[in-house]
């Protein structure tokens, strides 16, 4: 018999998931089915389940769709748990152990990706069949660390509207450290953000391995290592956004701050450049001087561009995430035409002048979703 709390966070969060977003599944199966003619639906379906299992590169091109997905319902969960119709959570849910409010948080986020499970589940079926097991295994444990992970999420988030003030020990550590304005976000990272951080670090390093496994034999290639690093920096799109939400609802108060906007531009060049220092060590590890450093500052420009959008229509993350497979399309061609250093002064200018434009019109978390 399911728990008290399994059947009330289904009844919440999974059937209002489905029910928010049930045209968006619609289209993608519409997509998946109805754009493939009846007689060559399974065979095409198999075909793709067997270069799933097969090729490690279009393996992590489907963990970022998914991932997507995953980003998704982390938004919509979170967003819900804060809203004020949900205040009886605070008190209810906390009663429970914390291993029972894990386990029904892993029951209702697993009915959330029943999607991704099924096709997940088949692929693994398809790929088992075939003597394939490594890919196989991969995916089975990308679904169970996701899930996990996506409970851990939750149920730290619920706790913590509970007792807001509890201090992690990292800040009980460095309580007494000078903590320059970039910081803030850093630290509130590695403070409240520990496992959203652990999961994007585990998908670069799992999307690095995937292009360069694929591409051995062009490994130095500046293209091939683009679009490795482009896909690195699209999986970051949830401290990006998250970023932009911290300083909306925690340093609003910024903008009075005797900064000019340029030095703001830079100071969040500067929080990047941090988060993305395990990053930094594999592209000066693997790579020339100069070639890792044209790298890393495509990298930044390109996280300043897609962190800029978000002054540009506000944090609302159904958009921002169309805008985000939208631009890797066409900064991925852009790469396969050798056009990479041009990017890094082109990301740069639009990111600033969005960001210049913007920045005191910004309109934060007032967006409807």
């Amino acid at each position: 018999m399911k728990q008290p709390l399994t059947v009330v966070l289904l009844k919440v969060f999974a059937k209002g998931f489905y029910e928010v977003h049930i045209p968006i599944l619609f289209f993608v199966f519409f997509i998946m089915v109805g754009c493939v003619p009846g007689n060559m639906l399974i065979s095409y379906h198999k075909s793709l389940m067997m270069g799933m299992v097969s090729i490690p590169i279009m393996l992590g091109l489907v963990f970022c769709g998914w991932f997507i997905y995953i980003i998704k319902s982390w938004h919509y969960v979170i967003t819900q748990i804060a809203a004020p119709d949900k205040q009886f959570l605070f008190y209810s849910s906390t009663s429970f152990p914390r291993v029972v409010q894990l386990r029904s948080w892993q029951y209702t986020q697993a009915i959330i990706l029943m999607p991704i499970i099924i096709y997940g589940l088949l692929t693994v079926g398809v790929g088992l069949s075939n003597h394939y097991y490594l890919l196989p295994a991969v995916i089975l444990l990308f679904l169970i660390a996701l899930i996990y992970c996506s409970s851990v999420i939750y149920t730290n988030a619920l706790n913590r509207l509970v007792d807001g003030s509890s201090q992690s020990v990292l800040l009980k550590l460095s309580r007494n450290w000078r903590k320059p304005y970039f910081s803030v976000y850093i630290y509130h990272v590695f403070d409240k953000l520990k496992v959203q951080y652990f999961v994007t670090k585990v998908l670069s390093w799992l999307i690095i391995t995937a292009v360069f496994y694929l591409f051995a034999d062009v490994s130095t290639d500046l293209r091939v290592a683009g679009i490795a690093v482009l896909a690195v920096i699209t999986a970051h799109v949830v401290l990006i956004f998250e970023e932009r939400r911290f300083e909306e609802t925690r340093l609003s108060f910024s903008r009075n701050l005797p900064y000019t906007r340029l030095q703001l531009f830079v100071n969040f060049i500067g929080v990047y450049g941090v988060l993305l220092l395990p990053e930094c060590v594999w592209l000066f590890s693997r790579f020339n001087p100069l070639m890792a450093i044209e790298l890393l500052l495509f990298g930044l420009s390109t996280v300043m561009l897609l962190h800029s959008l978000l002054y540009w229509f506000g944090i609302n993350m159904d958009r921002y995430l169309q805008w985000i497979m939208g631009l890797f399309m066409l900064l991925f061609w852009i790469i396969m035409f050798h056009l990479l250093w041009l990017l890094i002064p082109v990301n740069m200018l639009i990111a600033y002048l969005l960001m210049y434009n913007n920045y005191y019109q910004s309109e934060g978390m007032v967006k409807k979703e």
